[in-house]
């Protein structure tokens, strides 16, 4: 397709979708506005049937979990379109030199990014995993985390330079994540139809309120996004990351730190 064919499809489908966003962004509460109803309701209910004070992860875990599924794999779709657009033979190999344009300087790695990298990317990991494990406590979850621990692999790449991140970075463990994540999440809706139980109901001890392990199935759910996520962006990195590579491009000094 030519890119004047894809401009003007690219038109035809912002003219379709124009009329139901106004509509939609009109319908929206004024700024500053509060919907009071919703969230007493949630919040006199949710601590004490569920037991978690986070009231963000009880809605997309518990109370309108099918939706959170159906996000899961609108995820784990646009990620495969991506995938499967962008993957072919360039950058497979972790020697392969990125491109340059010709005429411009190869700056080397310095040793202060290097050490920050380093420093930041345990720190990162274990922040990551900190928003993760704590769902159910406080703000984060796993899609959050998820998207910490997906960023923090890029300092692999910064600091240890491409060989280091192919090394590190392994392409069948990230879609092993990512889709067993996403089957995870779903056998926590299947497995309670298993036992009697209606779709995603809780089946597990619900634990002490504000307690780590509290929330029941909830847990599972969220191990389950943080896995998805975390496999699913490092991937679209990976790809990224692989569309900068030329493998016949010459070797210039000071490009094996690129």
């Amino acid at each position: 397709m030519s890119p004047r064919a894809r401009v003007a499809l690219l038109a035809v489908a912002g003219l379709v979708l124009l009329p139901g966003a106004a509509a939609v962004i009109a319908g929206l509460p004024p700024f500053g506005s509060t919907i009071a109803q919703y969230g007493a309701r949630i919040n006199a209910i949710v601590p004490e049937a569920r037991h978690v004070a986070n009231m963000v992860s009880a809605i997309n875990f518990d109370l309108r979990g099918l939706d959170t599924l159906g996000e899961e794999f609108m995820l784990l779709a646009a990620i495969t379109g991506t995938v499967v657009l962008l993957r072919g033979r360039r950058g497979e190999g972790s020697s392969e030199r990125a491109m340059r344009r010709p005429g411009r300087a190869v700056i080397p790695r310095s040793e202060a990014v290097v050490l920050a990298c380093r420093v930041a990317g345990p720190l990162t990991a274990l922040f990551g995993l900190y928003v993760v494990l704590h769902a159910t406590v406080t703000p984060g979850g796993g899609f959050q985390g998820g998207v910490i621990l997906a960023s923090g692999t890029l300092l692999i790449y910064l600091g240890e330079g491409y060989a280091g991140w192919r090394d590190a970075i392994r392409s069948h463990w990230l879609d092993a994540l990512e889709g067993g994540g996403a089957l995870l999440f779903a056998l926590c809706g299947l497995v309670p139809m298993l036992t009697g139980a209606a779709f995603m109901q809780n089946i597990l001890p619900l634990g002490t309120f504000r307690d780590l392990f509290s929330g029941g199935l909830m847990l599972v759910e969220n191990l389950g996004v943080a896995l998805a996520v975390t496999g699913g962006f490092t991937q679209l990195f990976l790809e990224f990351m692989e569309e900068t590579r030329a493998a016949d491009a010459p070797e210039e000094p000071g490009e094996e730190s690129a």
